[in-house]
Parts: C-alpha cells; sequence; structure tokens
C-alpha cells in the first residue's frame, strides 16, 4: 500500500474486505471478470489506432487522460492505469469508490476516484471517456449522453457497451443470466432499459459525436469465453469521437 498522510487506515481495511470480494474472479463478480479481457483488448486496440499509439509498448498512453465512469470497483480502471493513462474513475456509489480506492491502494495505483455523476464532472475533458455497462442503468439516457459527451476533448475518444433490446437479449442476458445460469444476482437488469444500437447511435450523434464503430460481442459456449463478434444482437459497443 502506498502511504501517505491522507490515507486512513482504518476506511483502507474496511473498504479492503469488499474490494477483496469484488476483485475475486470465482466470486459474484466472475462473469464480469470473465467478460474484462475482450474489453480491454478492445479499448487497448482502438485507443492505439485513434491516437497513433503501439500498443505494444510497456506503457503505450503515457501523457492522455482516461475517464472511467460508472467505474464499479475498479476492474476497467486499474489495467488502464498500467497502461499508462491518467486515470479518473466515477461512480455514484460511495460504497464501490470505497471498494475501488482501497484496490488502488492495495495495487500501488495512482487513480483519482470520486463518488460523483457525469453531469457534476461537466466542465472537465478527457482524451477518453469510458461507459462501460452503465447506459441501461441511468433514468434519462439522452441527457447522460448528453454530459458524457461534454466530458470528452475534442478529437478525444468514447466508447460505449451495453445490451441490445431484442428476444435474444431477453432470452439469454436477462433470463438466463439471472434465473437459469445464475451468473447474476436476479433484478440486475431491466430489458425494458436496453438499447438498440440505431438508438444508441442516434443518441451520441444528437450529442455532437461521430459514430467510428459498432462492435458485437459474443459468449462462446464451447471456449466459455467472450469474443468479439459480428453478432450485436445481446452485448455491442459503440466507438465514437468528438470532431
Amino acid at each position: 500500500m502506498t502511504n501517505t498522510a491522507s490515507v486512513d487506515a482504518a476506511e483502507v481495511a474496511k473498504f479492503s474486505a469488499l474490494a477483496a470480494e469484488w476483485w475475486d474472479p470465482a466470486g459474484k463478480f466472475a462473469p464480469l471478470h470473465r467478460f474484462n479481457p475482450v474489453r480491454l483488448s478492445f479499448i487497448k486496440a482502438e485507443a492505439a489506432a485513434h491516437f497513433g499509439r503501439d500498443p505494444r509498448g510497456l506503457r503505450p498512453f503515457e501523457g492522455l487522460s482516461l475517464l472511467d465512469i460508472g467505474c464499479g470497483g475498479g476492474l476497467l480502471a486499474e489495467p488502464m492505469a498500467r497502461l499508462g493513462f491518467a486515470v479518473t474513475g466515477a461512480d455514484a456509489s460511495e460504497k464501490n469508490i470505497g471498494t475501488a480506492r482501497a484496490h488502488a491502494a492495495q495495487s500501488g495505483l495512482d487513480i483519482a476516484y470520486h463518488a460523483t455523476t457525469a453531469e457534476a464532472l461537466v466542465g472537465r475533458q478527457f482524451d477518453i471517456v469510458l461507459n462501460m455497462e452503465v447506459v441501461e442503468h441511468v433514468a434519462d439516457v439522452a441527457a447522460y449522453l448528453n454530459a458524457c459527451a461534454a466530458l470528452i476533448r475534442p478529437g478525444g475518444l468514447t466508447l460505449v457497451a451495453t445490451m441490445n433490446k431484442t428476444l435474444k437479449s431477453l432470452a439469454l442476458a436477462k433470463i438466463g443470466a439471472e434465473y437459469v445460469l445464475n451468473w447474476l444476482p436476479r433484478g440486475t437488469h431491466d430489458w425494458n432499459r436496453f438499447l438498440p444500437p440505431t438508438e444508441l447511435r442516434a443518441m451520441l450523434e444528437e450529442s455532437g459525436l461521430t459514430i467510428c464503430k459498432t462492435q458485437g460481442v459474443s459468449f462462446n459456449p464451447i471456449a466459455w469465453d467472450w469474443v468479439l463478434s459480428s453478432d450485436v444482437d445481446v452485448n455491442y459497443m459503440v466507438v465514437a469521437t468528438r470532431p
């Protein structure tokens, strides 16, 4: 753990118990751990191509800033920091931020975590804004995306990941994941909040962004792993830039 005058050891210890559960690849967040590698490789590839960086470097994104909005326990923020980004993590949940801070301290990583919202951050700008599996949990998607778009500097990049509103996603991402396989706690997702790619892309464009790519992500039951695919029926990611 990095020792500084501002670190409250008791608070770090208290949240470390939560951090251990969040970061347990065999625990209740196991599906997210399995999903993480495909997200990480895609983000790395898109960022390297957009900013002209060599992804084979040790810290290829040194000098670039990144905001992980809805960062949870920091499962994306930490690897992004290791790649050289100056990372800010934001989440509306104080509990999530406490968990993320504790784990980052244990890992010796300098990540600026804030218990806040996208709207409250408007006025700041970042080279990349990650918006992964958040839009299906907000009350006003258009207002939220407008705020997120304002956080991207001109020439910057955003990646938005969510789930399509199809019968296939209802069967697999909702009923299958929560009630059959018990991958997620029941009630984790509301299928009515899922967004078709056409709607998400339209809202991003209305926020002043230019769409670069739509990428499907599928679960391969043979390999028991997630892979990039052309199938956007369930999980997908949209890449956009701010002109």
